[in-house]
């Protein structure tokens, strides 16, 4: 597959995946889906490659979720909401290898579920945490609701969910969202000796330790499918579109005169 929206790298071991739209704050469409999907496969089972860093192009946002302006009704590529957003969120958790995210800035929406979902997560110190849907005439009902409860907590996660306000990366940490914190310019450093010290594991080791955690939360797998149909249903209604046609039009949404 020739990348559209992402850069990949190999170098001693370490796989590099860089959501490259800065533009768009390294927001998602369809396209960007797809090449995810590939490159995680395409790192994910090369023996050579011991670890996987995810990240986001730029100094502003390590990923800020769905492409609303490739949003309407539903998203531009396949899948049960135009997304094979569900396809991400196992490919990650599927690969043998760990996987890191980088945050060097937003991590909003689903770019918080991408952060939340990887084995470990190092941000500098100016990145921003935050979910979004409820704002934006959205929800992710699968990982990215059931599995924040599980990395925060129910509390915290409900209130990410329902307030959707931004939280600093020191205050992630706290939560147990991040972990680590550093200077935005030692951010590469830190990840590179975060990943310095997994290449010297044992592979094996480690690959059963993964899917030991993740059997515990497997079951929401399944959960996310019929969510995500759901959500598919949802985006039909008004009550959604006014939460894309106000982010579009810069506005306050007025959600409740379509509530059904």
């Amino acid at each position: 597959m020739k990348y559209e929206d992402l850069l990949y790298n190999e170098s001693d071991g370490i796989a590099t995946i860089t959501i490259n739209r800065p533009d768009k704050y390294n927001a998602f469409r369809g396209q960007t889906c797809e090449e995810l999907i590939h490159s995680f496969n395409r790192a994910g089972w090369k023996k050579e490659i011991g670890v996987i860093v995810l990240t986001g192009a730029g100094d502003k946002a390590f990923c800020t979720g769905g492409d609303q302006s490739a949003h309407a009704g539903a998203y531009d590529g396949r899948g049960t909401i135009g997304l094979p957003i569900e396809e991400v969120q196992t490919v990650i958790r599927d690969m043998p290898k760990p996987v890191i995210a980088k945050v060097n800035g937003y991590a909003i929406g689903g770019g918080n579920v991408l952060a939340s979902l990887c084995d470990l997560t190092v941000a500098s110190d100016k990145a921003q945490f935050g979910q979004v849907g409820p704002k934006v005439g959205s929800v992710d009902p699968g990982f990215g609701t059931a599995y924040l409860a599980q990395v925060v907590g129910e509390k915290r996660a409900r209130e990410m969910w329902y307030l959707c306000r931004r939280y600093s990366a020191q205050r992630a940490y706290e939560m147990g969202l991040v972990n680590a914190v550093v200077p935005h310019d030692k951010l590469d450093e830190e990840v590179d000796l975060w990943c310095r010290e997994i290449l010297e594991r044992s592979p094996t080791a480690i690959a059963i330790a993964k899917r030991s955690f993740n059997a515990a939360t497997e079951s929401l797998r399944g959960l996310g499918s019929l969510g995500m149909q759901s959500l598919a249903l949802y985006y039909a209604t008004e009550e959604s579109k006014e939460g894309v046609r106000a982010f579009n039009e810069k506005r306050k949404p007025d959600f409740r005169k379509y509530q059904t």
